[in-house]
């Protein structure tokens, strides 16, 4: 072989070299929030207002992300003075409703007919993609607070969702005033002046009060509507029997939607025939179900879809978690499914581990915080010493989550262990059992006492540490 082939072979291997990638695809940089170690990218930080009106506000915190997903999972924020309405409408994305503080009344869209929910604190409850609803605050002075979960995985855009407002004016336009006028006119069976009045009142924005006091219009012009319709609803009625064919009708799980029937389910008038009222399914209520794992550290509950069966159609999962002042929630893992958590109240640490073994991130969190862990990553909770920490949360499965913990009374650690677990770590067999066996507590663990001069110098500082 010449020197110039032998030259050329080199400069190949190198580029060949070059282009390889590494076999760990995550990597720890700098420090994160609260002095820790590792970068603070599992937190939730930057969150988009949506909906602002005098009446409330919606705020979205983005989700991340993930290899092997194809979407991410967004969290929701709704914040509703008394005496308020959500607009009705629909999204191209599901959402599952949890009732942080305050009453609602849920009407939305099931099987083609216009179904009330009327939920509470501590209520979880779904709207599917593509289904009508509307929310309306009936707690009584008292603001109302909704965390929910947003699954774009059917949204019209990547990475995004999008909202079809049914009713409106010029603020929000109703989808409706996208129609030809005399389509609409037709319709509706009203005369072009009606239209007009009808959707160019509304102006105060998706958020809107219903008190006479305050917005004397805005509940009046949906009364307004229903006495309008009522002449016509006797020719729409006629009109659906004829499209009715039995011997084409679809069943339940199918059903068959027309323009006539939206408007029927929204005007409170659709069809109840011989099967008599429509039942949708109920709400949760997580403040009434016992936890799934409790000892004097604190506890854990979780959701699935045995548990309630729409998850099931939502493929979400939703948990709850309660920590004792000082206490941790054993470092775990999640197999299979990627967890989006909101601090509930008090304060704490996280920790979350690369693949490699070193720190991705080691923040404070206080409530109002949200974070994000991927599916397979190590992470710990970890309650300040100053109070419990609460954390609600969403997963990415709505099957039974299985956490493998790696320390503890229940770790992994301690079902492998024997001379091949002792070998990996390069000690004896009787020294890893006692470091594996010497935590006699289990998922929720207690952290060890400060030191005096410890305490005293955090004292000094006024400053107060998860650990």
């Amino acid at each position: 072989m010449g020197k110039f082939e032998a030259l050329f072979l080199l400069l190949i291997v190198l580029l060949l070299a070059l282009s390889v990638k590494p076999s760990v695809g995550y990597e720890g940089k700098g420090k994160g929030k609260g002095g820790g170690e590792g970068e603070s990218v599992f937190m939730m930080e930057k969150s988009k207002q949506v909906v602002k009106t005098d009446g409330g506000e919606v705020r979205v915190l983005r989700g991340y992300m993930q290899r092997g997903t194809s979407t991410p999972m967004h969290i929701g924020f709704i914040s509703m003075e008394p005496k308020t309405m959500f607009l009705p409408q629909y999204l191209d994305s599901s959402l599952i409703l949890f009732i942080r503080t305050g009453e609602v009344k849920v009407g939305w869209i099931h099987k083609d007919e216009m179904v009330e929910k009327q939920l509470k604190t501590g209520d979880i409850y779904q709207i599917p993609a593509g289904s009508a609803f509307y929310l309306l605050n009936t707690g009584h002075g008292q603001r109302l607070s909704i965390i929910c979960s947003i699954d774009v995985s059917n949204s019209l855009g990547f990475n995004s969702f999008q909202s079809f407002f049914i009713a409106g004016g010029t603020y929000p336009t109703s989808v409706l005033a996208g129609f030809d006028k005399r389509t609409l006119v037709t319709a509706f069976n009203v005369t072009n002046e009606q239209l007009r009045e009808f959707l160019g009142r509304q102006n105060s924005g998706p958020i809107v009060y219903v008190t006479e006091a305050k917005q004397p219009h805005t509940w009046a012009s949906l009364l307004r509507l229903k006495q309008e319709e009522g002449r016509a609803m006797k020719q729409v009625e006629e009109d659906d029997q004829k499209e009715e064919d039995p011997h084409q009708k679809g069943g339940d799980d199918e059903p068959t939607w027309t323009w006539r029937k939206l408007l029927n389910s929204f005007l409170g008038k659709g069809r109840r025939g011989k099967k008599g009222p429509v039942r949708a399914p109920d709400s949760y209520n997580l403040y009434n179900r016992k936890p799934d794992f409790q000892n004097k550290y604190g506890w854990t509950m979780a959701l699935d879809e045995s548990d309630y069966a729409p998850l099931k159609h939502s493929g979400i999962g939703v948990y709850f978690v309660n920590l004792t002042a000082g206490s941790m929630l054993a470092p775990h893992v999640n197999p299979t499914a990627t967890e989006y958590g909101v601090v509930m109240g008090g304060s704490g640490t996280i920790q979350v581990v690369y693949p490699n073994g070193t720190s991705a991130m080691n923040s404070e969190v206080r409530e109002g915080d949200a974070f994000w862990i991927p599916r397979y990553f190590p992470f710990c909770q970890i309650a300040s010493r100053s109070g419990p920490l609460e954390f609600f949360g969403f997963t990415t499965s709505s099957r039974k989550n299985q956490p493998q913990f790696l320390v503890g009374g229940s770790s992994v650690l301690r079902s492998m262990i024997g001379r091949e677990l002792a070998m990996a770590f390069d000690v004896s067999e009787d020294r890893l059992k006692k470091l594996v066996d010497a935590q006699t507590e289990s998922i929720i663990l207690p952290t060890w006492p400060l030191p005096p001069a410890e305490e005293r110098r955090g004292e000094g500082e006024g400053e107060e540490r998860a650990f």
